[in-house]
């Protein structure tokens, strides 16, 4: 009864917070990131899916697999964000579920853009090799490893929240992820916090070793002397994204440090949530898909070749 109770007050004071600072109008920042980046990402899908060539390759496997888990973070983003909105009653169990997939779906797109920075050192320092040591069949497992890892922990949440909760079928306000493992937090403590910190502490210290590495073996080829070499450019880029990943999440992990702290007003908690939820965790998102095609030669070729490929059937209709 108490757990209902303190549910109901978390989820009151924040509606309450909202409309008084009328945090409502990032609705719209965050509708129009979502329909840019949905423009661009079934594009791109679409041109992996349909070239054999490109469907061979891990790097666009990998891709597609960051643009896939993108578009579910993106539907459940929105979809929360307007039923808030709008006021929409939402049970218990069907919050948790929802957070259980939000988390999923932005944790494999972590892990699978980290997976990235591996595979370009693995093409780089085994060029010979490379091929055999992650053909598509093989790549195809570790996605799918990828998707269970990044599952198993906030689904096990939920299920233990649920079966300890007193009324998996009371309605809520607001659906938060934000409430939702903050509540969870309560008993979970450290066991939250480890998750998420030792996750990116290993996706961290895979990145950093393999762009350290793969500067110690390419430094004597001298690629790195131009200023605008595609090597430098590449880097930039995929470090920039790495950024925009990383960034949203290490702020999530303060407003869940934040979360029962008394000597930080509603307010600011209720702020800095609503900025991270609706900008900041949308924007890599948003460019993915955009720098994706024009680092990748391959895949705007695929584009220019299917646009081409569909012009004479449109002239003659």
């Amino acid at each position: 009864m108490m757990s209902a109770i303190l549910i109901s007050n978390l989820t009151q004071d924040w509606v309450q917070s909202v409309q008084r600072l009328h945090l409502e109008f990032f609705f719209i920042p965050n509708l129009v990131i979502t329909l840019a980046t949905f423009l661009a990402n079934p594009i791109l899908l679409i041109c992996i899916l349909l070239s054999r060539a490109l469907r061979q390759e891990t790097r666009y496997l990998l891709v597609a697999n960051t643009l896939v888990a993108d578009m579910l973070f993106l539907t459940l983003n929105l979809a929360t964000v307007t039923s808030n909105l709008v006021r929409a009653q939402i049970t218990w169990l069907v919050c948790e579920l929802i957070t259980a997939v939000t988390v999923t779906a932005y944790c494999c797109a972590i892990l699978t853009v980290t997976l990235m920075v591996v595979d370009t050192y693995a093409a780089v320092r085994w060029p010979l090799h490379y091929r055999d040591i992650l053909p598509p069949a093989r790549t195809h497992l570790i996605l799918a490893g990828v998707w269970v890892l990044a599952g198993i922990y906030p689904f096990a949440l939920v299920v233990t929240v649920t079966a300890r909760s007193e009324n998996p079928q009371e309605n809520l306000p607001v659906c938060l992820v934000l409430i939702s493992l903050g509540f969870i937090q309560i008993q979970n403590v450290m066991r939250i916090h480890i998750y998420f910190f030792v996750a990116a502490l290993i996706c961290a210290t895979l990145i950093f070793y393999c762009y350290i590495r793969l500067y110690m073996v390419t430094r004597t080829q001298g690629i790195w002397q131009r200023r605008f070499s595609r090597a430098r450019v590449t880097l930039l880029a995929h470090g920039f994204l790495l950024l925009l990943y990383f960034a949203p999440g290490f702020v999530f992990t303060m407003e869940l440090f934040l979360f029962h702290r008394t000597d930080i007003s509603t307010d600011v908690r209720v702020c800095l949530s609503t900025v991270n939820m609706c900008i900041f965790m949308l924007l890599p998102r948003a460019f993915a898909p955009y720098l994706y095609g024009l680092r990748y030669r391959e895949i705007s070729d695929t584009l220019m070749l299917l646009l081409h490929r569909h012009r004479p059937q449109t002239a003659v209709s």
